[in-house]
């Protein structure tokens, strides 16, 4: 059964008018929760005509790009990079890359002081997002809803800081009962193409019933990290360095010091662990974000990878944040495994000559 085809759509990032659709080759996708996803390609120059309409498409930093795979959209994101190439025998091409939207924020910064008390994480989060968009050329469509995590923050950022609006999220996410958050590439049923801000505590989750994968099966072949090269179970996080004693040396404010004891009483080694944040003035918010990067640490490394022929499971963009079932029985699990992860990162490989349509999923335990 052939793949439905990938079609790109590139249009103006601020109004989302599209500008052009123009073939692509050499395609690679990818998402994830918790970091930036990429999108790379490579736009082919037959002839002057296509040339032209490439040039007024293809603007690093200003056009949005739009993945459609048959009618539905699959990723979409900002173009930030293009490489004309001639080869020895001139034909042209050009090799394009581009991020997510969330990418965006990591080229806005916070010009003005913000502050919130008492608020709900979720609405500071959104406060942000606010004024990202409320600036002369800064709205490029980003849509989020009212929910609520039911969880309060005090919050002040200084514009003194300069710091950049992804930032604050993530460290507004990385604390005890803290949240995720990615914006989501869809189609809405009226057929627009939507831009959303999505938050979920403390992960995000979707779907409501696993998908099965088994190996042998769909699942072609995985791979299974275990790195404990980060691992921790004490730790320690630097905050802001205090000056209001002018008498006496200014030093940074310390969280408490936070040990694992269960893991020293189940045969561990020490393993010591610390974190900077350099604009976290307040003890309860630095321990916070030290309960938060102690539970990771503790848990080490683990992010099992499996690829799934695409032509004998039901995968898409939209199992980011569900579960899956996995089923594993090889030499390696004689008995079995059989266990559940929710899908944490997704890298697609569309289908090219002699090379069959796959996903390659990113795990973790659910």
């Amino acid at each position: 059964m052939l793949s439905p085809s990938y079609r790109l759509l590139l249009c103006d990032l601020r109004t989302d008018q599209v500008i052009d659709a123009l073939p692509v080759q050499q395609l690679a996708l990818d998402d994830y929760i918790g970091k930036p996803g990429a999108m790379s390609g490579t736009v082919p120059i037959p002839n002057a005509s296509i040339a032209a309409r490439a040039r007024a498409a293809i603007v690093p930093g200003r056009t949005a790009v739009w993945l459609e795979r048959g009618l539905d959209v699959w990723w979409g994101g900002i173009l930030w990079t293009a490489a004309v190439q001639s080869d020895a025998r001139g034909f042209l091409s050009v090799q394009i890359q581009a991020g997510t939207w969330d990418t965006y924020l990591s080229h806005r910064m916070l010009y003005d002081t913000f502050t919130a008390a008492g608020v709900d994480q979720y609405d500071i989060a959104r406060g942000l997002l606010d004024y990202v968009q409320a600036t002369p050329g800064g709205d490029i469509g980003i849509e989020y809803g009212t929910e609520t995590s039911g969880i309060t923050r005090d919050r002040t950022y200084s514009r003194f800081d300069l710091p950049l609006v992804r930032d604050l999220l993530d460290q507004l996410g990385a604390v005890a009962g803290g949240f995720e958050w990615r914006i989501a590439s869809f189609r809405d049923a009226d057929g627009r193409r939507v831009k959303r801000l999505q938050l979920g505590t403390p992960t995000i989750r979707t779907g409501t019933s696993d998908i099965v994968l088994d190996h042998p099966g769909p699942v072609v072949s995985y791979t299974w990290p275990v790195d404990a090269t980060k691992r921790a179970n004490a730790w320690q996080s630097r905050g802001a360095t205090d000056n209001s004693n002018q008498a006496a040396d200014s030093v940074p404010i310390m969280s408490d010091l936070l040990v694992a004891d269960q893991d020293i009483a189940d045969g561990w080694p020490r393993l010591d662990g610390s974190s900077d944040y350099s604009t976290v003035e307040k003890q309860t918010t630095l321990n916070a974000h030290a309960s938060a990067d102690l539970a990771a640490a503790r848990a080490g490394t683990v992010v099992p990878e499996v690829t799934v022929d695409m032509s004998r499971a039901p995968v898409s963009p939209a199992l980011l944040g569900a579960s899956v079932r996995l089923r594993v029985r090889d030499l390696w699990h004689p008995e079995q495994l059989d266990a559940r992860y929710r899908v944490v990162g997704m890298s697609i490989n569309p289908p090219e000559r002699g090379r069959p349509e796959s996903a390659r999923l990113y795990l973790e335990a659910a």
